[in-house]
């Protein structure tokens, strides 16, 4: 081969490998800018709360005599939860809202841990009546008169007063997750506004954890005992950020 066509071939051979590096230079170029864009994302949090009321009562009323006789004090029990009974009738709810429990029986001196003085009230009998309903504010006004049963001797147990429940959770959940959201962009937005970035798609979202407490704040156990509730939901969403 003569030594210009040589030269030439040489020449042209170390062109292509020039074009070749400088656009495989590109492509990692942009392939790198195009993951660093991936990557810039922010990480904010979304809350929603909401007001309800309670739609759904359950009141354990736990009634109870003592005495030595057995039977004289099963007829006490009885006459109180008939008593109870025309009570709750009168103050608005139905027969069909009580249920009645079954008997429960102590007998102190058959345990062989009895206390002093068994022997003075040795049996021990306690019956529940369980109010289930959807009038709850019946409930909540009847609640608070049962000091009347007690002038007639009805003696109640320790069953922690009427529990108040929302049960229409689901039905609120799409707008309150929707709420959520809206707040966590609003979050980013500003993020970005002061990253001189604008806010792009959703990365990831984590709806987060419903919780049904007291309408001012109190825990879950207090809240129970309250008409009034706050539905509360805090939402974790990432959303990619823009040049």
């Amino acid at each position: 081969m003569p030594d210009q066509l040589r030269h030439i071939t040489t020449l042209v051979a170390a062109i292509l490998v020039a074009v070749g590096l400088a656009a495989a230079g590109k492509f990692v170029g942009d392939g790198f800018r195009m993951g660093r864009a991936a990557d810039r994302y922010v990480t904010v949090k979304g809350l929603a709360e909401r007001t309800v009321t309670a739609d759904l009562a359950v009141w354990p009323i736990r009634v109870t005599a003592t005495g030595n006789d057995l039977g004289a004090v099963q007829s006490k029990v009885d006459q109180s939860v008939d008593s109870l009974t025309v009570f709750l009738v009168g103050e608005g709810l139905p027969k069909e809202a009580l249920e009645r429990g079954r008997v429960e029986v102590n007998d102190l001196m058959a345990s062989p841990y009895r206390p002093e003085g068994a022997d003075k009230a040795r049996y021990i009998i306690a019956q529940t009546v369980t109010v289930r309903t959807a009038e709850v504010d019946k409930v909540r006004t009847a609640s608070a008169r049962t000091g009347e049963l007690v002038k007639l001797g009805v003696v109640f147990g320790d069953t922690g007063g009427p529990v108040y429940a929302f049960t229409g959770l689901n039905e609120i959940k799409p707008e309150m997750i929707a709420e959520a959201t809206k707040a966590a962009r609003a979050g980013a937005e500003q993020f970005a506004a002061d990253s001189g970035s604008s806010v792009g798609a959703i990365r990831q979202a984590n709806q987060g954890v419903f919780t049904i407490g007291g309408r001012e704040g109190v825990g879950a156990a207090l809240a129970d005992g309250e008409v009034e509730k706050r539905v509360r939901v805090v939402s974790t969403i990432e959303f990619f950020l823009v040049e």
